[in-house]
């Protein structure tokens, strides 16, 4: 199989369109579609931030459940999920945005779309393995003994990354860099952290490349290992990104 691994998302949906046309994809009835059958992967965090985050819900979902589409939860679906569980969350960080899109709904149309993530959410991986392609994804990363595993720990790496308890200035949390570290002969594909151009560290390739902060919307083409990118019609906040 032919794989097209896109990054954090973030509510960007003309990015996201504007992308799959560049990968080669045709349009039928809304939806791409590749002439050769690739396979489009979301490695999470398809909503928040972002202009039109309802609008990615509904188009990754139909991407999902009639195209074989791939997607992995990151941490801003696992509170988005949370929310529409009716558990109390903080509305910050981008979810007020989301929240915000949603309460403009009719009744209906909320229905709907809480229907539609919260299946996405679950009867989605946490971590993908791609056998055929020797690869994992996972939307913070994954240490290379826990691939196929579940735990707690695991989880919140996956989703948060390797977060050490201790907060930055702006808030942010302290992250060790893991990907310093892994030694696999798989690929692990994640995001989560925005960097100006894809990260390549040993066999590792981080492609947040933040477009929602102005930077681009990136894809990880296997088995080519090829990036694709396209720029963000976003504002650069370059305080967002990460060296």
């Amino acid at each position: 199989m032919t794989y097209d691994i896109i990054g954090d998302v973030h509510g960007c949906l003309d990015e996201l369109q504007q992308l799959f046309t560049d990968l080669g994809y045709e349009w039928h009835e809304g939806l791409p579609d590749h002439p050769d059958g690739r396979i489009p992967v979301f490695l999470g965090d398809i909503t928040d931030r972002g202009p039109d985050s309802i609008g990615c819900i509904q188009f990754v979902y139909r991407i999902i459940t009639e195209k074989g589409g791939l997607y992995v939860p990151g941490n801003h679906c696992n509170k988005l999920y949370r929310f529409f569980l009716g558990n109390p969350v903080q509305e910050k960080h981008g979810l007020e945005t989301t929240a915000s899109e949603f309460r403009a709904l009719p009744s209906d149309k909320q229905k709907e779309v809480k229907k539609q993530f919260k299946q996405l959410y679950e009867e989605s991986p946490l971590h993908l393995i791609l056998k055929d392609v020797k690869a994992v994804i996972a939307h913070a990363g994954i240490l290379e003994k826990d691939i196929g595993h579940k735990s707690k720990s695991i989880e919140t790496f996956i989703l948060y990354g390797d977060i050490t308890g201790e907060k930055l200035p702006d808030g942010r949390p302290v992250r060790r860099d893991w990907a310093q570290q892994y030694q696999g002969d798989r690929w692990i594909v994640y995001g989560h952290t925005p960097v100006r151009e894809p990260r390549f560290i040993n066999k590792t390739v981080n492609i947040d490349t933040g477009c929602v902060f102005g930077g681009k919307l990136t894809a990880f083409r296997l088995p080519e290992e090829e990036i694709v990118s396209i720029p963000s019609t976003m504002p650069l906040v370059e305080e967002k990104f990460r060296y």
